[in-house]
């Protein structure tokens, strides 16, 4: 007992004492004095990266470039003198810090790197703490939740564990073996001493089913085994089973969080400041500009929350990408117009054997006769062509005698163009009446007045063709087809030889595939073409020569513009043209790029992305030079080198804009 008092007389100070600490080290935290926080992370200034010098010369940090006006030009590695605040050069250089709140990022393959650090000064860090930190990022319009940061103290970790060690504890007083809530020993007991046959299964694997049991003994295994189930222990066991989710929040107080979470980290030493290196990928977007980035959080203890860490000014992000410099100007391509045009369309008009009338009850039809109504009705109402005629060719397949076949088509032919010049007339009294026309009916219809631009036309010809059997479109449907075989297939085509049609059809009658091509193929060949007949509107020439816009190319001209760069070149690789190359340039395909602008008419927008990739590909003296030039020819592209990395680089490693 006294050992036990001892004890505990060491730990109430300690933990009293690490009690203080942390409602100090809160109190200072709430008072504004320390806060989590992000920044750019620290990085050299490329204007003053060690770079290698000669003793004799300045080649390493001098370049001579030349400008429009054939002038050459000097350009040193400069930095800043600290008594006058010029940018002068020097050859002794020193490291300069990053500190500002945005940065300019580049555009790669579609996708922007946003890096920035997480920093939490040990001031906000206790062992019994766990710090949240929430970064969000602003992709105009939308806010977007980044995966959080939780930093832990250790005393805070290996409380949670506990906490799960405890409702462990718990969930193994669940019993999941029912064989457990059974008196076991006093149910054997009662079988070897009285119905020792059934008790002899104890050893013995054999299966013996209830009814068998029951019939033997009067009882069933059931209710066997439930006699000696312990009704307390399965009471007992239900009430422990109802009370996990109660016993969860007892226990686990704070959940270890695995969802949505990119960094779980346990501090054990809090003396120092915690940093982390965040970056989070994103694709962009038209018009996207800037991103924001800002961070909250909040300090918990246990499952109390102590402090809300307030949010931060934002990082903002600048994007740039080449995108920008694409040409919108539309395309267009020389085309041919033809007066005379002819569509064509086959349809599958079934017939009832050996009959012509065209039924539109009958299967099939009223969605093939509705097709060609619905393409009737357009051309009618087209305000660029006019019908001049319509050629209806019926087709039938080979069975029966040929003459027959060919003078049946010849009058279902008939029969589908007096049903569909029916239509035409009830199509051209309906536009007729829409456009205000007076009609007097007499031996011809009279039109008298008219309302509205143009006016149907009546004089459309209907001309009917016999297509006969139609053994050609039966050779490509048996040269396709799957069911066949090749042995079938040659079989079929040996009868080709013979010129006589009937006598073909009936040597394929006997062939053993004839079951398939006539139940499967026949039906097929029984088709209706149409050839609408049609010329332009108000044109005279046979052919005029006309522009219209490229739509191809004007596809990936906006795909470039929705920095869908892949596609984009897809498109307009064929072209090979300044638009292609911006794309090529975005997807850092620089050597195809450079081949493109090569010949390109230099102007502000093609040096630029040539010292774009001339700066990518480590030749800095050329990189220089056609920035230069780009700035000579748009004094804008100034501004513009702020926001690409590789020149924005130059211009601080050479004092560019002190030129």
């Amino acid at each position: 007992m006294r050992c036990k008092t001892i004890v505990v007389s060491f730990l109430l100070p300690a933990v009293l004492c690490a009690g203080c600490a942390s409602s100090r080290k809160l109190a200072v935290v709430k008072s504004g004095a320390y806060a989590a926080a992000i920044r750019l992370p620290e990085e050299k200034d490329t204007a003053f990266e060690d770079t290698l010098f000669s003793h004799v010369g300045r080649d390493a940090d001098t370049l001579m470039v030349t400008g429009l006006d054939g002038k050459e030009v000097f350009i040193m590695r400069a930095v800043k003198d600290t008594a006058s605040g010029e940018m002068v050069a020097t050859e002794q250089l020193d490291a300069a810090m990053v500190t500002a709140r945005f940065r300019n990022v580049a555009e790669r393959n579609g996708f922007v790197d946003i890096r920035f650090q997480v920093t939490v000064p040990p001031e906000m860090t206790d062992s019994r703490w766990q710090l949240r930190l929430y970064p969000e990022m602003t992709i105009p319009p939308e806010l977007v939740d980044l995966d959080d940061i939780i930093v832990t103290g250790h005393g805070y970790r290996k409380a949670q564990l506990r906490g799960y060690e405890h409702y462990q504890r718990f969930l193994d007083k669940i019993v999941s073996d029912s064989l457990k809530l059974i008196d076991v020993r006093s149910l054997e007991v009662f079988l070897a001493r009285n119905i020792p046959q059934l008790y002899a299964f104890r050893s013995d694997s054999s299966y013996v089913s209830d009814e068998k049991f029951e019939s033997v003994y009067g009882v069933s295994q059931r209710q066997a085994v439930e006699h000696y189930t312990n009704d307390y222990l399965v009471w007992r066991n239900r009430r422990l089973g109802s009370m996990r989710e109660k016993m969860w929040h007892r226990y686990v107080k704070s959940p270890i969080v695995t969802e949505g979470i990119r960094l779980d980290t346990v501090l054990r030493d809090v003396s120092g400041e915690f940093v982390y290196d965040y970056v989070q990928r994103i694709r962009t977007r038209p018009s996207l500009r800037k991103v924001d980035v800002c961070l909250s959080g909040e300090i918990f203890e246990s499952d109390k929350r102590l402090y809300m860490v307030p949010k931060s000014p934002p990082l903002t992000f600048y994007i740039s990408s080449v995108s920008t410099f694409a040409d919108t100007s539309r395309r267009y391509l020389t085309r041919v117009l033809y007066r005379n045009v002819q569509i064509d369309d086959v349809r599958r008009i079934n017939f009832r054997a050996g009959r012509s009338e065209t039924d539109e009850g009958l299967d099939g039809n009223a969605a093939e006769i509705l097709a060609i109504k619905t393409r009737l009705k357009n051309l009618l109402e087209d305000e660029t062509f006019d019908i001049d005629s319509i050629v209806i060719t019926a087709s039938a397949s080979p069975e029966g005698r040929f003459r027959n076949n060919a003078e049946l088509s010849r009058r279902r032919a008939e029969s589908v163009s007096e049903f569909f010049s029916r239509y035409v007339e009830y199509v051209k009294d309906s536009l007729r009446r829409e456009q205000g026309l007076f009609i007097s009916v007499g031996d011809d219809f009279v039109e008298s007045a008219m309302k509205g631009p143009g006016r149907p036309r009546r004089d459309i010809r209907f001309l009917s063709r016999s297509g006969g059997e139609n053994w050609l479109e039966l050779d490509r449907l048996v040269e396709t087809d799957t069911v066949l075989s090749a042995a079938e297939r040659e079989s079929y085509f040996a009868l080709s030889r013979i010129e006589d049609p009937d006598v073909r059809e009936a040597e394929l009658s006997e062939n053993p595939c004839y079951k398939h091509v006539r139940d499967s193929l026949y039906p097929k060949l029984r088709t209706v073409h149409f050839s609408f007949c049609l010329h332009r509107k108000g044109m005279q020439k046979d052919t005029v020569h006309t522009t219209a816009v490229d739509s191809v190319y004007m596809r990936g001209v906006q795909a470039l513009m929705d920095r869908d760069y892949k596609t984009a070149v897809d498109i307009l690789s064929p072209y090979q043209d300044y638009n292609t190359a911006v794309a090529c340039l975005a997807l850092d395909r620089n050597a195809a790029a450079y081949g493109i602008l090569e010949k390109c008419d230099k102007d502000a927008n093609v040096n630029y992305m040539l010292a774009l990739i001339h700066s990518r590909q480590g030749r800095e003296r050329d990189a220089v030079e056609c920035y230069l030039r780009a700035c000579e020819q748009n004094p804008s592209m100034v501004y513009r080198g702020n926001l690409d990395p590789e020149i924005a680089d130059l211009k601080r490693k050479y004092d560019l804009d002190g030129q």
